[in-house]
């Protein structure tokens, strides 16, 4: 089926329910592949289930499909195969990548430490007609919407299809801030798929945020169109454009609504979240402890869909309440979405019994110093069970000095020997701003990522209170030092009198010293460790 087919049959009055139309235009990627390797998959009945070509040198070349991998050829790739693709293509970018004019395809490259290419990864790109079905009412209706899902579960294919529905249906002005060219396909000239939409491209990822910026300043859009938004700086853009009026429709990093609140970077997205201390009346009201945590702001996004398979969907249609109840240990009934064999859509509500991730306990804003404590009434916490040993994987951090902080802490948590294997990543801000691989990986896989402001162990204590699910102890056991220094606080303001408290690690006594400050008294550090404790008293 051309494109031309396609956009005729999705342009004309649409049914209630509409079929799915696929357009991947298969045989221009076909045509940069060498003879010998192209052939057998020309000839391959289920070609269009076809996810990528692997040509690597010296290994033989391989399709991938759902769930097997073929060999296309008892020779294995030369080098003059990787040239006779290269010399068919686009030129590749920053970011190793490459396209294929007016199609959807990337080819991405691997290159050697002299930076000759050495490997090709040509990835099927499809554009898929009446994909939004499932979420068609809440796209029409004007609310901004963020896409979660892991990597090829098909957020990017709903994202464009999102952009024709916008521009051609609803007659939107329709910006797609484009970077890589991974939503309307390399080439001057965008890919039919995004319809009337207009596209602006990036030229590297870094730049992405700018673009952003421009695109509300220089074009008057009604809607703008995100892929990957997944540093501070493009999630701080988002919320200027959402605070302009503007439709916003980006996918993010990570597969759920808690995996965004676990991550300090692409939290402002859902509001961000802060610590709060109460009163000791408010808390004796509200049945909770003094420090919770609570929304910082309103969202950017209005709802979240978490995409769990090509035909299911989790709605989270008010992203302040569901976010407000998850931080006081609750969690909304969310709507699921599922399409039939029959092309009819459902709708059901889970139950509202789904836990709270244990790491949401310590989980705190970034940039913030002050005690993270969940706001959970008593009877709801659950008993103790065995607790299981996380995984960390250090990238750029002192590994001593990281471990010396977990056995400190008394964690139930070690360091991973390769990202495969890691529940978390923590890494250093200068690694994390030049976004290498293992930390694109990361964010690609929906691994949580803590930045620490520098290679110190209190920044360390600080992201491991955060981190490990077993912090819930050592949560209760700073709640309980801070308390320590209220009451010593309170009775240097009524005596005068010094107060030494009860010694604790170095991330708690530095909670004690801002606390401390807060009140405008001084406070010193005496002792030796393990004996090092807070000394509170009124300055001269």
């Amino acid at each position: 089926m051309t494109i031309s087919q396609v956009m005729k049959m999705a342009q004309t009055t649409q049914p209630l329910v509409q079929p799915q139309i696929v357009s991947d235009d298969l045989n221009a990627l076909l045509a940069v592949l060498p003879s010998r390797i192209s052939e057998p998959l020309r000839r391959d009945p289920e070609r269009f289930a076809l996810l990528e070509v692997i040509l690597d040198l010296g290994r033989l070349p391989e399709a991938r499909y759902p769930g097997r991998e073929v060999t296309l050829s008892d020779l294995p790739v030369t080098q003059e195969d990787i040239d006779f693709v290269v010399g068919r293509i686009g030129a590749f970018g920053a970011d190793n990548r490459a396209g294929i004019e007016r199609t959807l395809h990337r080819i991405s490259a691997i290159r050697n430490r002299s930076g000759r290419i050495v490997g090709l990864t040509a990835r099927v790109g499809r554009a898929v007609f009446g994909t939004i079905d499932i979420i068609r009412d809440i796209v029409e209706g004007g609310r901004s919407i963020l896409l979660l899902g892991r990597p090829g579960v098909g957020k990017t294919t709903m994202l464009r299809e999102t952009a024709r529905v916008l521009a051609d249906d609803m007659r939107k002005r329709v910006i797609v801030v484009d970077t890589s060219n991974e939503i309307a396909g390399d080439g001057d000239i965008p890919h039919p798929g995004i319809g009337r939409a207009r596209r602006m491209q990036v030229a590297t990822p870094t730049e992405q945020h700018s673009v952003m910026i421009e695109a509300v300043e220089n074009h008057m859009p009604e809607v703008i169109v995100i892929d990957e938004i997944g540093t501070e700086l493009e999630a701080a853009a988002a919320r200027t454009i959402a605070e302009r009026g503007v439709q916003l429709v980006a996918t993010a990093h990570g597969n759920t609504l808690e995996n965004l609140m676990l991550n300090p970077t692409l939290a402002d997205l859902i509001g961000g979240i802060q610590t709060v201390t109460l009163g000791d009346e408010e808390a004796r009201r509200r049945g909770t402890q003094k420090s919770i945590l609570e929304r910082k702001a309103p969202p950017t996004f209005d709802v979240v869909v978490e995409i769990q398979q090509w035909d299911r969907v989790v709605v989270h249609e008010n992203v302040a309440d569901v976010v407000d109840a998850m931080l006081r240990g609750q969690t909304p009934a969310a709507v699921i979405r599922y399409r039939e064999s029959d092309g009819s859509v459902h709708e059901e509500r889970a139950p509202a019994s789904r836990p709270v991730p244990p790491s949401l306990v310590a989980l705190g804003s970034p940039g913030s110093n002050g005690a993270r404590a969940l706001s959970r009434p008593a009877a709801a916490v659950p008993s103790r069970a065995p607790r299981r040993v996380m995984q960390i994987y250090p990238f750029g951090v002192n590994r001593a000095r990281l471990q010396h902080a977990i056995r400190a802490l008394q964690l139930p948590a070690t360091l991973a020997s390769d990202l495969d294997s890691a529940d978390a990543v923590i890494t250093v801000k200068n690694y994390y701003r030049r976004k290498p691989q293992p930390l694109r990986d990361a964010e690609a896989s929906g691994t949580p990522i803590f930045v620490l402001r520098s290679n110190t162990e209190a920044q360390m204590e600080e992201a491991l209170l955060k981190l490990v699910p077993g912090a819930r102890v050592a949560r209760s056991e700073s709640t309980a030092a801070l308390e320590e220094a209220e009451i010593a606080i309170q009775s240097v303001l009524e005596n005068a009198g010094p107060v030494d408290l009860s010694p604790q690690n170095s991330y708690i006594r530095r909670l004690q010293h801002q606390l401390a400050e807060r009140y405008n008294l001084a406070s010193l550090s005496t002792g030796r460790e393990p004996y090092r404790r807070v000394r509170i008293y009124k300055p001269d």
